[in-house]
């Protein structure tokens, strides 16, 4: 009985959570072909994805939530200024910022005792 009612939780989640988004990112996917990169509404949705994923770290770093809080605001600055440092040293590397600013801030915790 239990086996069953876990398998029918799962379908749910599926039948509810995944299909309906996964069906709009399909027709994202149909209707990008169509459209040229260097279009005003490429920039500008380009522009207010990154307007917002900064929006969302600054809130982080400035007002931090659970562990994170107990870490000093300057080294949770410094962090962002390490990330960001290597971003651009490694040829625009989001992948290398995101390793150094978050090796910046575990290594700043750990000096600062927290």
């Amino acid at each position: 009985m239990s086996t069953s009612l876990a398998l029918h939780s799962y379908l749910g989640l599926v039948l509810v959570g995944f299909l309906p988004s996964e069906i709009w990112r399909w027709l994202g996917v149909l209707l990008g072909r169509s459209l040229d990169e260097d279009s005003e509404i490429v920039l500008w949705v380009r522009a207010v994805a990154t307007a917002l994923v900064a929006g969302v770290i600054a809130r982080i770093v400035l007002f931090p939530p659970g562990g994170l809080a107990g870490v000093p605001l300057e080294i949770r600055l410094g962090a962002i200024g390490c990330g960001l440092a290597a971003f651009f040293l490694l040829r625009r590397s989001p992948f290398g910022g995101l390793i150094v600013g978050e090796a910046a801030l575990v290594i700043g915790a750990i000096a600062a005792g927290r």
